[in-house]
């Protein structure tokens, strides 16, 4: 005896549609959760490996730093100047030659319209005008500190600014936030110390 068949109904067929719509939109909606978090984490391990690669330069060039002074007013200055959102030092480390000569290095902390913190730093030949500068992180949250301690001292302190070309830290803290994340890292300086000023007065104790 034959079998008997019959065919699928216009409501099984709209089931049957819809079920397969639905898992459709599902498969393609994991597709693109899982693309996005790829990315996202592309982007954070990119963020970390820059942040990473900018504090191992800073490292370069303040442990290459030369104290050069020029003559201001008929008195020897450093070119070291340091504040809360700005350092300036001569090293013998160039971000973009390398060790070829000395150079003039500016860090500086600016806002941007987003609500977070630019380091950008420069640099400049001495006695030679033009600068080269780059965008060289994003954060949070940037600032600098310095370490001094006067000969007459037991124990340094922290400061936020030093005096104008009078002294060299003996260390330089950064501190770097990222989110949740804070990160302070502190770099000695190999030559420091306080310069005698001969001549006109300045007031050679830090901020």
């Amino acid at each position: 005896m034959l079998a008997s068949f019959r065919g699928y109904t216009l409501l099984e067929l709209l089931i049957s549609m819809s079920l397969l719509v639905l898992i459709l939109v599902i498969a393609i909606g994991a597709m693109r959760l899982g693309s996005r978090s790829v990315a996202a984490g592309e982007k954070k391990m990119d963020a970390q490996e820059r942040i990473r690669t900018v504090l191992s330069t800073m490292d370069a060039q303040i442990q290459s730093h030369i104290p050069l002074t020029y003559q201001e007013e008929g008195n020897k200055k450093y070119y070291f100047r340091g504040d809360k959102k700005n350092l300036r030092f001569s090293t013998n480390y160039s971000i973009w030659n390398g060790r070829n000569g000395y150079v003039i290095v500016t860090y500086k902390v600016e806002g941007d319209p987003d609500g977070r913190e630019v380091l950008s730093a420069s640099e400049q030949v001495p006695g030679i005008e033009g600068l080269r500068e780059t965008r060289f992180m994003e954060a949070s949250l940037i600032s600098f500190e310095y370490f001094l301690k006067d000969p007459s001292e037991e124990q340094g302190k922290w400061v936020e600014m030093l005096s104008d070309g009078l002294a060299i830290p003996e260390k330089i803290r950064v501190r770097v936030t990222q989110g949740t994340k804070q990160l302070s890292l502190v770099y000695p300086v190999r030559v420091g110390g306080k310069m005698m000023v001969v001549g006109q007065k300045v007031n050679s104790r830090s901020q």
